[in-house]
């Protein structure tokens, strides 16, 4: 329903003058956000669909297993709607090899797992960081190593920005979205931060796609906003108890649906339409949970006919049942890896590998004599077969 969401400041970049926008604080008032009837509906399937999505977890014999692959899924997908070009697979043979066709593309998707990594940690210590701007900045900082060598510019990780900036266009002044002016910045940060750690009665599922807006809309870092903007979903979720661990990959549905979650986000700032954006927030987690729910039965029921099909192998050794083990978490192998993996001299790693292969597990995937690579296809398969839907 259309109300004012913010107003607007003059400001000055590249010469031009701009009209930025400046966020009212959370929550929406004037009228407030409706969340009976549809949206309580919407918010009830998506808690349900996350539900199921913890107990489809909960069935696989490591969560290890699920967050490996998971979170590595959510790094690209997230990566890719800002243009990158790598992918799942990209990712892990760079980590088990440290070769890669798209090395830049990597790099960014393997700093935010870093990002990801490092918050969660600060968060689960007794005396950690809050989650907080402070605490976004410093994954900021990890996320944006090195990006300015990469993309050109100096990117300022983990520096709250002190110039304007836009969003769209080729200047600021056909820009798609220009947000608050520099000054302004800390104090919008400040007022999410007691938001967040307020006692707002909304669900917490709705909040956190709430603080996605109006950290986007604040838009506080040089470059990578987006990222850390969908990261603050997953991070708003563990912490407030919607989820166990970070195993949804909300950013498939985000990436699926990209023209209209851009359009989403530009409605509530123009239009203060608060409620089409929560609507199609909890169809994205509703799509996202099940979605994973199916990667987790397929999982779940390849590893399980795999051990099986090894088991009944006359060759089968203890180094190899303990490497099909650990392939969930690495799928991507080397020798000197495996043998890494498994404690054990190359030579058991070696029979390990040759017995997975033999079996149809692993597959030889460089076509080089030497220095070969082996990837568990079927579970690569397994992963990212939902990928290709929309």
């Amino acid at each position: 329903m259309p109300r004012t969401t913010g107003n607007y400041r003059n400001s000055t970049v590249a010469g031009e003058t701009v009209r930025a926008f400046v966020p009212a604080t959370l929550p929406p008032d004037g009228p407030p956000l409706r969340v009976e009837g549809p949206i309580d509906a919407a918010c009830a399937r998506a808690m349900a669909a996350v539900g199921r999505l913890e107990v489809a977890a909960s069935l696989v014999p490591s969560t290890e297993w699920f967050l490996y692959g998971f979170v590595r899924k959510e790094a690209v997908l997230t990566s890719q709607i800002e243009g990158t070009e790598a992918t799942l697979r990209d990712v892990l043979e760079f980590e088990a090899t440290d070769r890669t066709a798209h090395e830049d593309d990597v790099a960014e998707v393997c700093n935010y797992v870093e990002a990801l990594t490092y918050a969660r940690r600060e968060l689960a210590k007794p005396k950690g960081l809050p989650l907080s701007a402070r605490l976004l900045c410093e994954a900021h900082r990890r996320l944006m190593r090195d990006a300015g060598t990469r993309r050109g510019g100096d990117k300022k990780p983990g520096t709250i920005r002190t110039s304007q900036n836009w969003v769209g266009g080729t200047r600021p002044g056909n820009a798609r979205f220009v947000p608050p002016p520099a000054d302004a910045v800390p104090g919008l940060l400040a007022d999410l931060d007691r938001w967040i750690h307020g006692r707002d009665p909304l669900p917490a599922l709705v909040k956190a796609g709430l603080a996605h807006v109006q950290f986007e809309t604040i838009h506080p870092f040089l470059d990578g906003n987006g990222r850390i903007g969908r990261l603050l979903i997953t991070l708003l979720l563990e912490h407030w108890g919607v989820m166990r661990s970070p195993i949804l990959y909300l950013s498939h549905s985000f990436k699926r649906h990209q023209r209209e979650y851009y359009d989403r986000l530009s409605a509530v700032r123009t239009d203060g339409d608060w409620e089409g954006w929560t609507r199609f927030y909890l169809a994205c987690v509703d799509e996202a949970a099940e979605d994973g729910v199916s990667v987790a039965q397929r999982i779940f029921a390849l590893t399980a006919k795999d051990r099986g099909r090894l088991m009944s192998h006359t060759g089968a050794t203890v180094a190899a049942i303990h490497l099909l083990d650990l392939l969930p978490s690495n799928p991507i192998v080397t020798v000197p890896r495996a043998a890494a993996l498994l404690g054990a001299t190359a030579p058991t790693a070696r029979k390990a590998v040759e017995v997975l292969e033999e079996i149809g597990v692993l597959h030889e995937t460089s076509g080089r004599q030497r220095d070969r690579v082996y990837a568990y296809q079927a579970y690569l398969q397994a992963l990212t077969a939902d990928e290709g839907r929309g």
